[in-house]
């Protein structure tokens, strides 16, 4: 096969390009899906087409798209909610405002720029790595509050409120963060006795604490907009208008008061330890927890209203000799609008040795747009691995015999026992070896006996009063893991054994930097490694090592929420000029220095929703659409692997990067996770990176902070996950996390990247570490990763080169190890489009 050789990754032309148009198209449709309608009373919305408005409030004019760091995305506009509502015909009362406001807004972010310059100089004082970076990362952008709030002749008020976060840094549960600053509650107490009525947008990437709706009466009708992408405005508009019914659900619980969540006093910061995360909670996250203890919440998980009704009848249940379970649901639309309804079916699991959650999610539904009268019926199908508990004294998944009750809804708490399933004796569905060991005694919540006895005798009543089926695992074969790896010695195998000791090296890194830095010294070498050479703001590309001997280097690129490229780049002599990493953050923001020489280039992707909105869709063909859609600009600007989707577990509402993630639930996290990445992988040679595997919970400390918690734990709530996405999608690479798991780092356990990985879970792509990841500590090395199983360091840097030829010198990593971990990242680039076809 022959390389390609390489075009430039964008175009001299500034017209919008085809894709442009009809990517825009389908993150408005993914954003309006992702709107959660949490409060609408005396059916205030839909508003009036062509109503005036009194529109305030930070994410107004300044609509937050998604969150800092890697996942953002340098796009070329992007639609506020002012702008969105004008667009739809709206009168906007408060333009002097929103004006203020942006003025107010730009001086902020001068402001906040000044500080970063000013922490980068004294990290680099101290001779920190990537000072910029680290002092972007750890000073989040503060959004002002804004000039006071007045009356109008408007009948409604919008009020926006906006919060960013992002990577690197977790936020507080303090006033202006989690909580409504004094002045954001002012301008919404004024806003209550001026205004009839008042309507309030939350434009954040994670929970906030709501309390104030019920303290001012006068907030009628309240939606979740999250993060949107850069059609967020306009999607907006859609519902308020009536032009799309809402029919997104909530990924997480949102409390009553934060202190409600199990975690809530020792959480990151809040205990004054960000070394050791304890997981006290153990298998009680989020819903698990408030469903069991029976705590009340504010918004559960799943909630979401319509601007119609519907009714859900389970028609049917049938078992399969597979273990499979089909529950059958009839969805009438009895309201008088168009919409749509999602479907959950939970199940209620026994009493047994083993402690359970009272209720898991094990499968959902979207309806199609359902005209009133209309009827669809749902197939929602699950099997016995929904229903698994995980037993560390015979390191095995089990279900216990006993009663499983059916509970079917539109959301957790709205869901109702239809049905059971009797289990008449334990079963083993596979066996497997102990991972992740426990270093130190850990005290784990446990519910009472007697309340967990009390729990399941009621659901045994319950049961009589509906169909109880048996439930018959006879035929389900046991699974016993083999952990000895069958490698093949196939093509790649073959042409690693060709190259030299330092090739191998070489390959088992990122390719080393190229003159790209975070300082206008290009003869300085970044700790980013080679980002942005071949297509100019990409995170990173393969080594270039074996490129006679036909092994093509690849590119990668950030993400979730889009591909993460500068905008605009220049061309001389026919080649990319470097791009200091400061002109592709915040729209060039931080640069102050001369454009680079030649013709300027563009390329503009496209801001998708963040994933926490994605997943309020519960539309899994959506975001296998979504998913489609940014695999068509990889193949545009010539990129191979996108370092997405992110798919960690909201353990808490304050980590800073739960905007990149999905939701509380595994089950949930990895569908959308599997059906983002066969989006991507449809278009041949490309693929996705399932991060941060595993335990990646925490901003604050990321590089150092230990996870510890139980193997239990470890299994049914942050690897369920990446199982799913690795079985239903086969993604091409895995992307370690920073943190330790029980005191070892994710990029040097065995354990989670060969054992669980690849033994259990069947993967066979290319791990590959975050980045820096082996600049920690010494506890964290090259050599390390090649022996965990983890196959690639990233993003490549002369210290990693100098460990693997130490440790290969005196026989602690042997050439096998090292040749197993290049032959599967060989593997993945003789598959990937860097060839001609």
């Amino acid at each position: 096969m022959a390389i390609k050789t390489r075009k430039l990754s964008g175009t001299p032309q500034q017209e919008p390009r085809s894709y442009e148009t009809e990517h825009a198209q389908l993150a408005r449709r993914a954003a309006a899906e992702g709107i959660v309608l949490l409060k609408n009373e005396n059916g205030l919305l839909p508003l009036a087409k062509g109503s005036k408005l009194a529109l305030f409030g930070a994410g107004a004019g300044r609509t937050v798209k998604g969150g800092t760091g890697s996942g953002d995305v340098n796009e070329r506009a992007s639609v506020s909610v002012f702008q969105g509502l004008t667009d739809a015909g709206f009168e906007i009362t408060t333009k002097e405002w929103i004006e203020d406001y942006d003025r107010r807004y730009r001086q902020a972010r001068q402001d906040w720029k000044e500080a970063i310059l000013t922490c980068q100089k004294e990290l680099e004082q101290k001779g920190g790595l990537n000072a910029f970076f680290e002092a972007y990362s750890t000073h989040q952008f503060a959004m002002p509050a804004g000039a006071p709030v007045y009356k109008t002749e408007a009948d409604v008020a919008v009020y926006c409120v906006a919060r960013v976060a992002g990577e690197n840094a977790d936020r507080f549960a303090a006033a202006g963060d989690y909580a409504l600053s004094d002045t954001e509650r002012e301008q919404l107490k004024t806003l209550g006795n001026l205004y009839e009525h008042v309507v309030v947008l939350i434009n954040a990437g994670g929970v906030v604490d709501l309390a104030f709706l019920e303290e001012l009466p006068h907030m009628q009708a309240a939606l979740v907009i999250s993060q949107p992408g850069m059609e967020g405005g306009h999607a907006v508009a859609d519902v308020l208008s009536g032009a799309v019914n809402p029919s997104g659900k909530l990924t997480d619980t949102w409390a009553d008061h934060y202190e409600d969540y199990p975690n809530a006093a020792t959480f990151s910061h809040n205990n004054g330890n960000v070394e050791k995360e304890l997981y006290e909670e153990g298998i009680y996250v989020g819903y698990r927890y408030f469903d069991s203890f029976r705590v009340p919440v504010r918004y559960g998980f799943g909630f979401g209203l319509s601007y119609t009704t519907f009714r859900v009848e389970t028609t049917d249940i049938c078992t399969a000799a597979d273990g499979g379970v089909t529950v059958q649901a009839a969805v009438t639309n009895t309201g008088a609008a168009a919409g749509r309804e999602v479907v959950q079916v939970y199940v209620g699991l026994p009493d047994g040795r083993l402690e359970k959650e009272a209720r898991r999610l094990v499968a959902f539904g979207k309806t199609a747009l359902l005209q009133p009268g209309e009827m669809q019926t749902l197939a929602l199908t699950f099997g016995p691995e929904q229903l698994e508990s995980y037993d560390e004294d015979s390191s095995a998944w089990i279900l216990e015999q006993g009663l499983y009750g059916i509970y079917v809804g539109t959301s957790l708490q709205e869901s109702t026992l239809r049905a059971g399933l009797q289990l008449t004796q334990d079963k083993v569905l596979a066996r497997t070896q102990a991972i992740c060991p426990l270093q130190q005694e850990l005290k784990v919540l446990s519910l009472p006996a007697e309340k967990r006895a009390a729990r399941y005798a009621a659901m045994q009543a319950e049961a009589a009063k509906v169909t109880v089926l048996p439930y018959d695992l006879s035929a389900v074969e046991t699974r016993t893991v083999d952990y000895q790896l069958q490698e093949p010695q196939d093509e790649a195998a073959k042409l690693v054994d060709t190259l030299t000791r330092e090739q191998l090296i070489c390959l088992a890194t990122g390719e080393p930097s190229k003159g790209q830095s975070d300082s206008n010294d290009s003869d300085k070498v970044s700790a980013l490694g080679s980002a942005g050479v071949a297509v100019p703001g990409s995170a990173a590309e393969t080594s270039s090592a074996a490129l006679a001997q036909g092994i093509a280097n690849m590119v990668l690129a950030d993400g979730p929420a889009g591909l993460r490229l500068t905008q605009t780049y220049y061309v001389k002599n026919g080649r990319a000029q470097p791009v200091p990493m400061e002109m592709s953050l915040e729209h060039g923001l931080f640069y102050d220095g001369p454009l680079p020489e030649g013709e300027p280039y563009y390329q503009y992707c496209t801001a998708i929703p963040v994933g926490t909105m994605l997943a309020q869709t519960w539309d899994l063909p959506l975001l296998r659409e979504v998913g489609t859609a940014v695999g068509k600009e990889m193949k545009i600007f010539g990129v191979q692997l996108w370092l997405a989707p992110g798919m960690n577990i909201h353990r808490n509402p304050l980590c800073g990067r739960n905007f990149e993630y999905y939701a509380e639930d595994p089950l949930l996290s990895g569908r959308c996770a599997a059906a983002i990445t066969n989006g991507v992988q449809s278009h041949p040679g490309i693929g996705t990176t399932t991060k941060h595997y595993a335990c990646n919970n925490q901003e604050d400390n990321r590089m150092a902070s230990d996870s510890i918690l139980t193997e239990r734990t470890l299994r049914e709530i942050y690897l369920k996950g990446f199982e799913i996405a690795i079985r239903e999608a086969k993604p091409r690479s895995i992307m370690t996390s920073y943190n330790l798991i029980n005191g070892v780092h994710a990029a040097n356990c065995y354990d989670i990247c060969t054992k669980a990985a690849r033994c259990e879970f069947g993967f066979d792509g290319v791990i590959m570490t975050d980045w820096t990841t082996t600049n920690v500590d010494d506890t964290c090395t090259a050599s390390g990763c090649m022996r965990a199983g983890n196959d690639v360091v990233m993003p490549g840097m002369d210290m990693d080169h100098e460990n693997l030829r130490k440790e290969l010198a005196d026989g602690t990593l042997t050439l096998d190890e090292l040749k197993l971990c290049v032959t599967r990242l060989v593997r993945v680039i003789l598959h990937s489009d860097c060839y001609e076809q």
